[in-house]
């Protein structure tokens, strides 16, 4: 049994190490972390551009200074139009450079550390696109579901919450959409736009920096995967575990029943010459009236005319066993023989068969003996050839 151990260790400790290992990719899979800077480590391709009120006639102004390492940018606000705007979109593109939906849905949070050169309030915004409404290149379609973030001349971590962003009222008005249709999808986000708000100074010069800005989300299917492989994996586990220690066993149990062959009280007890009387009047005896629930050292000592003390030093010396061991060796020996070999054998009427007042101590000294209790024993010896014999 004992390699059947060492294997059953070694096995286990392999599966813990696979099992951290799945765990740690699948964890690392399930919460995701895609940074936008640097542009050189990212995973989602996106290309810069201003974006300001010039178009609506106003004169505002904006200039990127920097969208490698970080989103560095200048720009002036200026009362000429109604609604006077400047913003950095972030574009997602394709392989080719060519503007590109993104499928942002995953993530549910971005962070990112902001500076101003002045104190301002700025907008954050998402352009999706509204399976109802947008159509495919026109931006004024796209649903720009929005928040707000303040922005002081002291780095200031801000973290944002996707799956709470407002829709303009202008945009329901503009494209007669009603009002309680909140709901939103980042499955189709054409870009990114960080800007000024209403709040906004105006004909300010500002600078803007912003820094690490990271999309933070969860997928669940590869928690929900790890869950699955671990299932597979311990329930093999389980399942080969049983196995292999029904086979050890069974091979324990061969080996025991072969090297207790010579004390099998059923065979004709063989015994050699003695050099003394008294090895012979004992081994004889014990092996003939082992079955007999009242036997003791005192009756046998008082029946073959040997003293107690002379009885033991006879046995430990011949086998290795006090009175009591061999004894109870004889009674147990003679008990796997009958379960092995009778098929409605009843335990309880063995234990009795073979010297044993009280099954529930014959159940004990039985799984002390043979590392498993009477049934056991009894169904292998049932499902093994050989081992009847």
């Amino acid at each position: 049994m004992q390699h059947f151990y060492n294997q059953a260790l070694v096995s286990l400790l392999c599966l813990l190490l696979a099992s951290g290992l799945i765990g740690y990719v699948c964890v690392d899979k399930t919460f995701m972390r895609v940074s936008l800077l640097p542009v050189s480590e990212t995973d989602l391709q996106w290309k810069s551009e201003p974006h300001t009120d010039v178009y609506q006639g106003g004169s505002s102004q904006l200039k990127i200074t920097d969208d490698t390492f970080s989103l560095n940018f200048n720009f002036t606000l200026t009362s000429q139009t109604q609604y006077p705007f400047a913003a950095v979109n972030l574009v997602f593109t394709g392989d080719n450079t060519e503007p590109e939906l993104a499928d942002l849905s995953a993530f549910d949070r971005i962070v990112f550390s902001a500076k101003c050169s002045t104190a301002n309030t700025l907008s954050f915004a998402p352009l999706t696109f509204d399976e109802q409404v947008s159509k495919a290149g026109d931006f004024l379609t796209y649903r720009a579901p929005s928040t707000f973030f303040s922005c002081t001349s002291h780095w200031r971590e801000i973290e944002l919450d996707l799956t709470r962003l407002e829709t303009p009222q202008w945009w329901f008005t503009m494209f007669k959409v009603d009002l309680s249709r909140k709901e939103y999808t980042l499955n189709k986000v054409a870009k990114l736009s960080f800007g000024s708000s209403v709040q906004t100074p105006m004909d300010t010069d500002s600078n803007v920096q912003l820094s690490q800005i990271t999309l933070i989300g969860h997928n669940w299917f590869y928690l929900y995967l790890f869950g699955v492989l671990m299932l597979l994996l311990w329930g093999s586990y389980a399942v080969w575990l049983f196995r292999r220690h029904n086979q050890a066993l069974i091979r324990t149990l061969r080996d025991k029943i072969q090297r207790d062959r010579p004390l099998v009280a059923y065979q004709q007890l063989s015994v050699e010459p003695l050099r003394d009387k008294d090895r012979n009047a004992i081994l004889h005896f014990m092996a003939t009236q082992y079955a007999n629930a009242d036997l003791s050292l005192d009756a046998m000592a008082s029946e073959i005319g040997v003293s107690r003390t002379k009885i033991n030093d006879i046995l430990k010396s011949e086998l290795g066993f006090t009175f009591t061991g061999y004894l109870n060796k004889l009674r147990l020996t003679e008990a796997a023989r009958l379960l092995a070999q009778a098929e409605d054998a009843n335990i309880a009427e063995i234990a009795y068969s073979v010297g044993y007042k009280n099954v529930s101590y014959f159940n004990k000294l039985f799984k002390e003996e043979y590392s498993c209790t009477p049934k056991i024993y009894k169904n292998l010896c049932d499902k093994t050839p050989g081992t009847s014999t």
